[in-house]
């Protein structure tokens, strides 16, 4: 075998050719030494594992989160200067994080003088006026949003959430159909984002992260910027800003995030060794909405508290066209009605392709149950106890219900009391009927679901989605429930008009199938 050496090599080639070894081999380990020790310093984004709670929860969670934001905070408009900004560089910021890590991330700015910015889970993440006019220059605001967006890359809310309450949410939100509690764990929206440290208080939304967390997303957020062109100097001398006006009342930004000790020193330390680039510091960009968001009108954090009790941002908001609209897979899209579409109850349509299913699985893990739903199906998180966990095409929920999907939720007995799976299914089937105008189309059948025996019953009720004719058409309502351990039961509902449930049959067949529970 021939091996060709470039020009530059063969100087250093004839330069070892006395030494007592292969000179060929020995010029290709050298220059593969240097090769190694030129890149053994570049920093790496770490492996951020994987906790409990699925990706699909925790985008869910947080795009909920992120409604509830626009519904008790002042938001700035996409079309304002600084969203537009901010969404440039955060654009430009998760662009350096490995694909298969990183999540649809979005940007939104709140007015509120206070210095802070602060991401949900999922993806979700906004940036205080504050925070802008604070930092001194592009890097320092890039550091920001970077070690916000690595609490995101490195899932620390969900992480919060160990597993025994991950694995009681569901039972946690659960309707109490046998008038029973569902259990200590507070349920709701509000339940679910306290497990994962996220409260809404006086100082608007407060993400609580310990102080390992904050190390964390200090080493992480220094790689973004890193490799995104920023000197990762420019963390540190942000936190070294914020410091310096601390006094009585320190930056809300330091409340909320605990130093973990020696913070600038560590992120120092951090990237000492890191090769050299030519960083960029700052952009005209930068200065022109810096200056501009110095004009916005912004509140105190005790103001926006105030104001949010009466409602006061959601109807601002949505006067100035600050209206929340995920851009992630969870958005419900109207698109215009195809050749073979029908109408829905509230003006909109839905394409019949559009609701079936894709052929690819996905794993959702609820907690106590997991189960696999076609890919092109979202899973929805309750707002509230007492609502139901919803799998469905996004095509396929209208204003008056679910017309296509699966709906899961949890029973709990009263306590001291055990029912059996026979008396559980039995009440359900009471309150179906008697609360929603369910008919039943049988008894209850045996049916085996992760290796638990169960009950199914199959219903007929009206469909909130009219037939092609634009009249009223009747609706399948497939019953299943399993018994827990605990002598709490969960629950599904799968619906389909009844012209189109046979063709849906098999998928959800599949669904039951593939569930695990817990």
């Amino acid at each position: 075998m021939k091996l060709d050496l470039p020009d530059t090599l063969k100087s250093l080639n004839a330069a070892v050719n006395r030494l007592p070894v292969n000179p060929l081999l020995w010029t290709i380990a050298l220059c593969l030494g240097i090769h190694v020790f030129a890149q053994s310093n570049v920093p790496a984004f770490p492996d951020p594992g994987k906790p409990h709670m699925s990706r699909d929860n925790q985008r869910s969670l947080g795009l909920q989160a992120a409604a509830q934001v626009y519904q008790q905070m002042p938001v700035l408009p996409d079309s304002s200067p600084e969203t537009q900004y901010i969404r440039q560089l955060g654009e430009k910021l998760v662009a350096t994080i490995p694909p298969e890590h990183s999540w649809p991330f979005e940007f939104h700015v709140v007015a509120q003088k206070e210095i802070n910015a602060f991401a949900l889970p999922g993806g979700p993440m906004f940036v205080n006026i504050g925070a802008i006019t604070a930092a001194a220059n592009e890097a320092q605001l890039a550091g920001v949003m970077g070690h916000e967006m690595s609490h995101v890359y490195m899932q620390h809310s969900a992480k919060q959430a160990g597993k025994e309450e991950t694995t009681s949410m569901l039972a946690g939100i659960a309707s109490a159909v046998l008038g029973g509690a569902a259990g200590k764990t507070a349920g709701g929206l509000v339940g679910q984002l306290g497990q994962m440290g996220i409260q809404m208080g006086e100082q608007g939304l407060m993400m609580k992260y310990s102080r390992g967390d904050e190390s964390q997303a200090d080493a992480v957020g220094a790689v973004i910027l890193y490799k995104a062109g920023y000197n990762p100097q420019a963390l540190a001398d942000f936190f070294k800003t914020l410091e310096s006006q601390g006094g009585p009342a320190p930056p809300q930004f330091l409340s909320d995030h605990p130093n973990p000790g020696n913070r600038e020193q560590a992120i120092e330390k951090e990237i000492e060794n890191w090769p050299q680039e030519n960083y960029a510091a700052d952009s005209p960009a930068f200065q022109t909405v810096r200056q501009h968001a110095v004009s916005v009108k912004a509140y105190t954090a005790q103001e926006i508290a105030q104001a949010g009790k009466s409602g006061e941002w959601a109807r601002l908001n949505k006067q100035n066209g600050a209206i929340f609209s995920p851009t992630g897979g969870n958005t419900l899209h109207t698109a215009a009605a195809p050749s073979n579409a029908v109408s829905l109850t509230n003006g909109a349509v839905v394409s019949q392709p559009g609701v079936l299913a894709g052929q690819e699985m996905v794993t959702a893990n609820l907690g106590p149950v997991t189960i696999q739903h076609p890919e092109n199906w979202q899973v929805r998180m309750p707002e509230q106890q007492g609502q139901f966990v919803t799998i469905a095409p996004a095509e396929g929920i209208t204003k008056n219900g679910v017309a296509y999907g699966v709906l899961l939720n949890g029973v709990a007995p009263q306590r001291g009391e055990r029912p059996n799976i026979d008396d559980i299914t039995a009440q359900l089937s009471q309150n179906m009927q008697q609360n929603n105008g369910l008919k039943p189309l049988g008894n209850a059948q045996a049916i085996t679901v992760g290796k638990v025996q169960g009950r199914s019953v199959m219903f007929e009720s009206a469909s909130p989605l009219p037939g092609a004719n634009g009249q009223p058409q009747p609706e399948r309502d497939w019953l299943v429930a399993v018994p827990q351990r605990d002598g709490s039961a969960i629950f599904m509902i799968f619906v389909a008009p009844e012209s189109e449930f046979a063709r849906l049959q098999p998928t959800y067949e599949a669904m039951l199938a593939s569930i695990q529970l817990r």
